[in-house]
């Protein structure tokens, strides 16, 4: 029977034969390519663990680096607390503590507890009992928040602690100076006063290793004590273990940057180091895996590398980031085989999937082949066929009264009623696939835009979740499907969630920008909001657009940055500083706001500058802003202005006492000497004060008064503080006013000069003059030269006036020598002219330009204009000495001079100041001072001029003592030139007068 079957249906077996094996190899096929994907697969999971790892390091690193910055600002807070309040509030040295029989004092409460060795507070009692009990009661919730604990020690061995138990365990004869929490914020080692982690170390009280945050604590300058607060080590530990628990096979590892293993997996210091002893420094633990611990070494030696070497890490997987204030290491590692175990068993499952679905195939083709191979079956198969294809030639088939038979008719009577219906079905299916290929283009559309795609119903509730918006939250679409909107927005944008239901119930859209958030990803988008309404126009759905915009708020974020922050040091600049100086104002309008303005610079930085560098000067002021930040509070505003110069906002100070302290508080911080290019150099401040709206309640009025304080506390001798004062701005006013008359005074020719004769008491004859400059104003008044030379001299106004004069005493000069009187003519040189490298020239035009003979003039200059650059000066004394010119120096004996200096200056003349000539004959002292310098003056073959002779015993003694040129209201006051021809002098045997001004 099977050879008949054979015979009669030889084709369709080949047929099936050559079907089952084409079957066969491509079922070889798909395996091969199923096992090079699955391969693939294996490096991808790779890379992306690696990727998840290098995220989550990094995020914790700098989780961890910032809640250890706001710890530190909140202990600093608390140290300048006890600061302050150990200065501010006394209390009495009664103490409240228990004597304990070892020799201890100790007292506790429901918050802290206090330990003093009894002898060491019988040798220097203190209030710190009571003082600090009822500060910890303040302080102690707060800090315990952040921190294990909170303490004070002072320098002497007090302490006051929370919790308790560490004060009330602690043995009696403890020194604290050998604990490193305290030895690191002593003087010695902290002199820059700055707070300080210490090393990682066991405390055998706490029984725990610990790192500690130190701050020194000041009162009135001295050095009383230290504030600390403690981090367990094991309560960071739980955290990283809690982040190596996120995906399972995962394991954590802590490292210092000595390369001192602190956390292996399970294994930590608490449990391989049994029995560590009081202050011991933390020296690692041993690795349990050789490769990560190469892989650490040398990511410490080169970090720069990180992305290579763990490329390079054979079996595992592994990440590490640092923890910059700590200058730790976190790494998260998982093993290469633990990543791709459960691709492998999928493998195994796949492989074995594929040899049952042959095996099946193969059975049911041989079954097949031997019930299914008739010739009707075979046609009516080709007739299905052709039908199927719509094929309009038809196969005959025969009707037998057969199963087959009736299948044949059944077919025939199908195919007829098929072939009415496919006319219709073809204009249908066209119409269909015409729309099916818009909808998948709209998909694919939705699916591959580069902007995030949400469907929600008319709830706003998530429908749908485009690829690209899942790649933006980094989230998994059972995450978000199913959830309200609103539950991907930033906890603190959740608010804006019923704003965006009401907006679209009012205008039926909304358009803004959102900070998103899903898990610890965070980022800002524009969002829009539109309705989909359905056929009857009632909103069925909503589709919602999102763009990633942090790159524009990041860009927003560091404009303004740069709009009002230095960027050099970190502190607000003019513009943002005049923004908060305005507000602050307002507010003080208001009535019940106060606040003190400080406006300081640097003495001596433009000497620092120029002989250290530029470079010097920069980390000058970074130095000089990080001082400012630890001595000042936050809500007070710090601003470099430009330069070296600094402004301070102190909100709500209102009276001078405690803007003096703060500022007493800031020359102390500048105290400590800077190390700049290798040399420790000393820096100061002066600084001006004025408070509001005391004294203004305008901007500029404040800024201006602050302005005038600095300057008047730079010419108090720096290195101080001088607060505004109503005589200050009338000083300033004053002299305004007068530089400008006196613009006006050179422009009108209003100066006028006297001259004060140089007599000989020998022969009481006039021998000389010295000009004296007098302002006379259009009204007939006299300015006083006190009051206006300085004014000139500061605004350099004094050349101008100097030459003037110059040109008028050479045209003196040459007059009196037409009338046949050869005298002396002195000018006296300001220090503005006498540097001036053009003035030996300028006054060889006048002598030439007058006919004034040089012999007879003579320039006066003071000590203190010879002694800056000397060689400079002298140099400048031998160019004027080439015209045959005399120079004296003035007011000799007040400056200081030095006689190696004095014996190199080419002078011809001294004057005696007036103050040593006063006080004759009642002052010996002054006495034998003149007589000095007349003594000395002759040995060098000086000429020597005595100035503010007003009595007879006053010319008795110089001459006496050979002095006999002076000059003084003894004889005459200073005169216009047409008073001069009336003077007349006598000689009397006994004293020597005036006789008449006829």
């Amino acid at each position: 029977m099977k050879e008949s079957i054979y015979k009669t249906t030889g084709l369709n077996s080949l047929s099936i034969k050559f079907s089952a094996l084409v079957f066969l190899l491509t079922v070889l096929a798909s395996t091969v390519i199923a096992f090079a994907m699955l391969a693939l697969q294996q490096d991808v999971l790779i890379d992306q663990e690696h990727a998840e790892l290098e995220q989550t390091t990094n995020r914790y690193a700098r989780q961890l680096d910032n809640e250890f910055w706001q710890k530190e600002k909140k202990a600093i807070s608390a140290n300048q607390v006890v600061s302050r309040y150990l200065q501010q509030h006394p209390a009495a040295t009664e103490h409240q503590a228990e004597s304990y029989a070892d020799g201890s004092l100790r007292s506790k409460d429901d918050l802290s507890a206090a330990f003093q060795q009894q002898q060491n507070f019988q040798r220097q009692p203190h209030s710190y009992f009571p003082q600090t009990q009822h500060l910890w009661q303040q302080l102690a919730p707060v800090l315990l928040e952040d921190f294990f604990n909170f303490y004070f020690i002072s320098k002497d061995g007090f302490i006051r602690i929370a919790p308790a138990d560490w004060a009330l365990e602690i043995p009696a004869d403890h020194n604290f100076r050998k604990d490193i929490f305290f030895s690191i914020a002593t003087p010695e080692q902290n002199p820059a006063r700055l707070p300080r982690w210490t090393p990682l170390y066991y405390d055998s009280i706490w029984q725990k290793w610990m790192t500690s945050l130190v701050i020194p604590v000041y009162v009135n300058d001295e050095f009383i004590g230290i504030t600390g607060t403690d981090l367990v080590l094991d309560d960071i530990f739980a955290d990283l273990g809690q982040i190596s628990q996120w995906e399972p096979g995962r394991q954590a590892m802590l490292f210092d940057g000595k390369g001192n293993l602190l956390l292996d997996a399970q294994n930590s210091l608490q449990r391989q180091i049994a029995k560590p002893a009081m202050n011991q420094l933390a020296v690692g633990i041993k690795p349990q895996q050789a490769e990560l611990h190469q892989f650490m070494q040398d990511v410490l030696a080169r970090p720069s590398a990180q992305g290579q070497l763990s490329r390079e890490v054979e079996n595992y997987v592994a990440s590490t980031a640092r923890i910059d204030r700590l200058d730790w290491h976190v790494m998260l590692y998982h093993a290469k085989a633990d990543v791709v175990k459960g691709l492998q068993d999928y493998r195994n499952k796949v492989v074995l999937l594929f040899l049952l679905v042959a095996l099946i195939v193969a059975l049911a083709l041989q079954f097949f082949i031997y019930k299914f191979v008739l010739k009707r079956l075979t046609n009516l198969a080709n007739a299905v066929q052709r039908l199927s294809h719509n094929d309009g030639e038809k196969i005959e088939l025969d009707d037998r009264f057969d199963e087959i038979g009736l299948l044949n008719r059944a077919f025939a009577r199908m195919s007829d009623e098929i072939t009415q219906l496919i006319g219709g079905l073809n204009t249908r299916i066209l119409e269909k696939e015409e729309a099916e290929r818009a909808t998948r283009k709209l998909s694919k559309a939705v699916a591959f835009s580069s902007s995030g795609i949400v469907l929600t119903d008319s709830a706003l509730v998530v429908e749908y979740v485009n690829p690209f918006l899942l790649e933006m939250i980094a989230a998994e679409p059972e995450t978000v499907l199913g959830k309200p909107l609103s539950l991907l927005f930033a906890h603190e944008m959740r608010f804006v969630g019923e704003d965006i239901l009401q907006s679209l119930q009012e205008r039926h859209h909304w358009r803004g920008d959102m900070l998103l958030q899903q898990g610890n990803k965070q980022f800002w988008a524009s969002l829009a909001i539109a309705p989909i309404r359905d056929d009857k126009g009632d909103v069925s759905n909503y589709v919602c657009a999102m763009q990633d915009i942090s790159f524009i708020k990041e860009s927003q974020r560091k404009m303004e940055q740069l709009a009002y922050y230095d960027v050099l040091t970190g502190l607000a600049n003019r513009s943002y500083f005049r923004d908060q100086l305005r507000k602050a104002i307002a507010m003080a309008a208001r009535g019940y706001y106060h606040f003190a303005l400080l406006y300081f610079d640097l003495d001596e930085f433009k000497r620092i500058n120029d002989t250290l560098g530029h470079d010097a000067g920069d980390e000058l002021l970074k130095e000089v802003a990080r001082r400012l930040i630890s001595r000042l509070r936050e809500e007070d505003t710090i601003a470099r202005l430009g330069g070296d110069e600094f402004a301070v906002i102190l909100s709500g100070i209102s009276d001078r006492k405690a803007a003096a302290t703060i500022a007493e508080n800031l020359q102390q911080a500048f105290a400590q000497p800077v190390r700049l290019a290798g040399h420790d150099v000393a820096i100061s401040a002066s600084i001006g004060i004025t408070i509001a709206p005391q004294d203004a309640d305008e901007e500029e009025m404040l800024l201006k008064h602050a302005d005038l304080a600095m300057y008047e506390a730079k010419a108090r001798g720096k290195n101080t503080y001088h607060f505004f004062s109503q005589e200050l701005n009338d000083a300033a006013n004053d002299r305004l006013q007068i530089e400008n008359q006196l613009r006006e005074a050179i422009r009108e020719q209003q100066f006028l000069l006297y001259y004060q004769p140089k007599i000989d008491i020998r022969t009481n004859e006039v021998k000389g003059y010295e000009t004296l400059l007098r302002w006379l104003r259009p009204d007939n008044t006299m300015v006083p030269p006190l009051k206006f030379i300085p004014v000139a001299e500061s605004t350099g106004l004094i050349v101008q006036i100097g030459e003037w004069i110059l040109w008028e005493a050479c045209r003196f000069l040459a007059r009196q020598h037409a009338r046949g009187l050869m005298v002396t003519v002195s000018v006296n040189l300001s220090a503005r002219q006498f540097i001036d490298q053009d003035l030996p020239g300028l006054v060889e035009r006048i002598l030439k330009r007058t006919g004034a003979l040089a012999e007879y003039l003579i320039l006066e200059i003071t000590e203190s204009m010879l002694m800056g650059d000397t060689d400079a000066a002298i140099t400048q004394l031998n160019e004027l000495k080439r015209l045959g010119l005399a120079l004296s120096i003035d007011d000799f004996g007040t400056g200081y001079s030095s006689l190696s200096y004095l014996k190199r200056f080419p002078v011809d003349e001294l004057k005696i100041d007036r103050s040593f000539v006063k006080d004759i004959p009642d002052d010996k002292n002054d006495m034998d001072i003149t007589a000095a310098i007349i003594a000395m003056a002759q040995k060098m073959d000086l000429r020597v001029v005595a100035e503010g002779v007003e009595t007879a015993e006053q010319v008795e003694f110089l001459l006496n003592n050979t002095c006999y040129l002076v000059q003084g209201y003894y004889f005459s006051m200073p005169l216009a030139e047409q008073e001069l021809s009336r003077l007349n002098f006598s000689v009397n045997t006994q004293k020597i007068s005036q006789k008449t001004i006829t």
